[in-house]
């Protein structure tokens, strides 16, 4: 019999319960919160008797970003109290525990989880450092087997790491069932933990944190120099070392810390600087004033509001613990080093330095590579679980032994060494067994993992149809290429279009691909996939491009490569045989354009969507304004009587403010995507999934959809809706220019000089959008917005 969560509880509406109820609500799956009553609420007042849950959720709708990937998702949650709902944990599938880390209520609530579970359901805590088998204890066989840890990492909905913690009673089936559960629906990078104190994630992060601290405050760094030094040069995000803590919250920081030293006292380097007074000092200090960080607006940073009302960040002096306005550091390695591509070479170069800066960084990266090889068999046996957890839990661009074998093993552990920091032993006999490097790699992909226990390489196992791209370059099956873009045969008569220019900005060479690509689908593919692996499946249009092409006045070349773009989406439209595009990331002017114009959308969760042009000084016109008429108009207009204005203002304000999705399935709710669309969670599996999606509809007979007219709103609406952009330039909410570029916008609406509403063809409106599109781009205003975005990456609002 198989396992299967159609309905789930979350017991615990504190930070880290009521977003994982959230999450849950993300992928689909019912859920109800629960939380305890108040002392006080009277018996029969379920406003009161809710009190707690009901303030849990609302912070969490509230929190920025945004938990829910929909606000129409939260009808998927529904609150309740331990009192008078705990019936509905027998009717779940799934039973998540995430109340104090307090063992003996936890103990307790399983003994009530009990009485009242179905037999196959799965019961978890989010324990994040009580050891999962003390929950545990004292329950029934059939319990314990369907008992295990899932440590989620906060938001849940965007750190990719999720710990699972089997205990020996655990079993297997159900261990093997929540992995993919976890993979394929939560979307999340799985990493199976042994039962060890605070597990992977958090041991890594505060035996080498703990350390960290202590070295920056003996050594008298301040918080600038740190976060500006501890951020995105070395591998981390741009949080650094200090706005992190504030961002997970001071007191939060201190209590996994004071929770682990005793449960650690095996592990010397742990302890030696979990137990240093400085950092002890300056986090009771903190706490004595109540600077827990974001939560309390003050921590290492304090917000402040300028006189013009302008919000700024002041940093703590660490020695005086005053906050002081920020400073801007300046390093002579953090400077060279800044124009150096690869984290494996940038890192190197710091290494070799000798300034305050690479001081830090030699004593973070090789205490770090101490640290981590150190906790090696305890709390695994291989090191990747260990670069899986640091890489998805905390956002860094590399594990640290992946960077170790970038900076060479060899020569790091004798440096390492020098330094005052040697390795663990289990590293000098891997070397000495002729392992050269932790990870074993062909064509620079992983594909081995050094055993330190077997004390050899054992296989990396992958899912046999999942499809990496940069494995199939330079291989037969990349059929053809250029600067810009490739052409892949994925096998099974399907074909993938991969962009590779710079955020994958939409330029001639990807336009040649694709139309070759198109031709191919004729004769050679039975469908195609358009997707990357890049970080952003495309930012829009090559600006610079434009930009010098309207300077120099070439007016048959822009008009010519708008026609080219309009054409290429008309014909994936009709195309016969299905194109699926897969985004991920910005999908941003023509990337959304090109999107729109799919037969089909396979979209990663995260996918942030919009149709940005007017921000640049133009309007959308590779067929997004088309297609935006199409998609909210056209259905309205379709019904006798129907009332123009409401879907034509939708549609003129959806482009008129550049809105960006900030989700797939927002992008669902503005009308990007379709109701027969795709959301994929794991951004892992995004292509193997186009891939099927094509597949499946060629099984099904796809045929591609009959031409169709769009309504045009007239010369009417032409003039409502230069009215309401002249409102908005009077209200001070748009500029004179902004104004302007609406104005243009719905001249293309309302089907140029139509007098009266009537339905027109697609390519109709095609021509208006690049005459357009075209005579904004000879104006001086146009021009400065380009090239504002293309020297700051920041809007002008002239």
């Amino acid at each position: 019999m198989r396992y299967n969560i159609h309905r789930a509880v979350v017991i615990g509406a504190g930070t880290m319960g009521a977003t994982i109820a959230a999450h849950l609500a993300n992928i689909g799956v019912p859920v109800t919160l629960l939380d305890i009553v108040p002392k006080d609420a009277p018996e029969h007042d379920r406003e009161a008797r809710n009190k707690i849950v009901s303030e849990g959720w609302d912070r969490c709708l509230k929190a920025k970003p945004a938990n829910l990937m929909s606000t129409d998702l939260k009808t998927f949650v529904s609150l309740g109290n331990l009192e008078d709902d705990f019936q509905v944990v027998g009717e779940a599938d799934w039973i998540l525990e995430a109340i104090v880390e307090n063992l003996k209520i936890k103990k307790d609530l399983m003994t009530r989880i009990e009485e009242i579970r179905k037999p196959r359901s799965i019961i978890t805590t989010n324990t994040s450092g009580i050891p999962v088998r003390d929950i545990a204890e004292g329950r029934s066989k059939s319990f314990k087997e369907h008992f295990l840890g899932t440590h989620f990492f906060n938001p849940p909905r965007y750190l990719k790491l999720l710990e699972i913690i089997p205990t020996e009673d655990t079993s297997m089936e159900v261990v093997e069932f929540f992995t993919h559960f976890g993979e394929y629906r939560l979307g999340k990078g799985i990493v199976l933990c042994k039962d060890t104190p605070n597990f992977i994630g958090n041991r890594v992060a505060f035996g080498t944190g703990a350390f960290a601290m202590d070295y920056i405050l003996t050594n008298g760094y301040t918080v600038d120099e740190v976060d500006s030094i501890t951020g995105p040069i070395i591998g981390r995000p741009k949080t650094g070392t200090f706005r992190l803590i504030d961002l997970v919250g001071v007191d939060v920081w201190d209590h996994v810390g004071k929770n682990l030293a005793p449960l650690i006292p095996h592990d010397k380097l742990g302890q030696k600087y979990l137990a240093a007074e400085k950092p002890r000092a300056l986090m009771n200090a903190l706490l004595e004033r109540n600077w827990l960080g974001n939560k309390t607006k003050v921590g290492f940073y304090k917000e402040v509001r300028g006189e013009d009302g302008k919000k700024d960040f002041y940093s703590l002096d660490l020695n005086t613990l005053e906050h002081k306005p920020a400073s801007k550091p300046r390093f002579d390695s953090i400077k060279a080093a800044k124009d150096v591509e690869g984290l494996g070479d940038r890192l190197k170069m710091l290494l070799a330095a000798e300034d305050k800066a690479a001081k830090l960084v030699r004593a973070l990266t090789y205490q770090g590579f101490q640290y981590a090889s150190s906790i090696i068999p305890e709390v695994a046996d291989t090191i990747k679980p260990i670069d899986d957890a640091v890489r998805w839990g905390f956002m860094h661009e590399s594990g640290p032994f992946e960077i170790w074998d970038m900076l060479g093993v060899k020569e790091t552990v004798k440096q390492m060494k020098s330094e005052g920091y040697p390795p663990a032993a289990w590293v000098e006999t891997m070397m000495k067994e002729g392992c050269k490097t932790f990870f074993q790699y062909k064509k620079g992909e992983k594909v081995g993992v050094y055993d330190v226990v077997k004390k050899k390489y054992v296989k990396i196992k992958r899912d046999a149809g999942m499809i990496l791209l940069r494995e199939l370059k330079g291989t037969k099956k990349e059929v053809a290429r250029n600067d810009g873009a490739s052409m892949y045969d994925l096998g099974d008569g399907v074909g993938l279009v991969e962009f590779h220019t710079k955020m994958n900005a939409l330029d001639d060479d990807i336009f040649n691909i694709s139309i070759e690509a198109l031709n191919r689908l004729e004769t050679d593919f039975e469908g195609l996939v358009i997707g990357n692996e890049g970080e952003n499946f495309s930012a829009g249009a090559n600006l610079f491009m434009i930009v010098v092409g309207a300077q120099q006045k070439m007016w048959d070349t822009l008009d010519g490569a708008v026609k080219k773009l309009q054409d290429l989406n008309m014909r994936m439209r009709y195309s016969p045989k299905p194109v699926v595009v897969a985004p991920a990331g910005l999908v941003l002017g023509g990337g959304c354009e090109v999107t729109m114009h799919a037969s089909r959308v396979v979209a990663a969760a995260e996918t942030y969507i919009g149709l940005v042009e007017l921000g640049a000084g133009v309007i959308p016109a590779g067929g997004g304004t088309k297609e935006v008429m199409r998609r909210l108009i056209n259905p309205a207009m379709r019904t006798d009587s129907a009332e123009l204005f409401p879907f034509l203002q939708r549609a003129f304000l959806q482009i008129g403010q550049a809105k960006v999705a900030t989700s797939a399935e927002e992008a669902r709710g503005m009308a990007i995507l379709g109701p027969q669309d795709r959301v994929v969670t794991n951004r892992d599996h995004l292509l193997s999934e186009a891939k099927k999606e094509v597949l499946h509809m060629v099984a099904t007979g796809y045929k591609p959809p009959a031409p169709e007219p769009v309504y045009a709103a007239g010369r009417d609406m032409y003039g409502a809706m230069k009215i309401g952009a002249w409102s908005f330039k009077e209200g001070r909410y748009i500029t004179d220019y902004d104004s302007h570029i609406a104005t243009k916008l719905a001249y293309v609406m309302a089907g140029g000089c139509l007098t009266r509403p009537q339905w027109v063809s697609e390519q109709y409106l095609l021509d208006l959008e690049r005459e357009a599109f075209l005579s904004l781009c000879g104006e001086e205003k146009t021009q400065a917005r380009m090239w504002s975005l293309l020297q700051t990456g920041k809007p002008l609002r002239n």
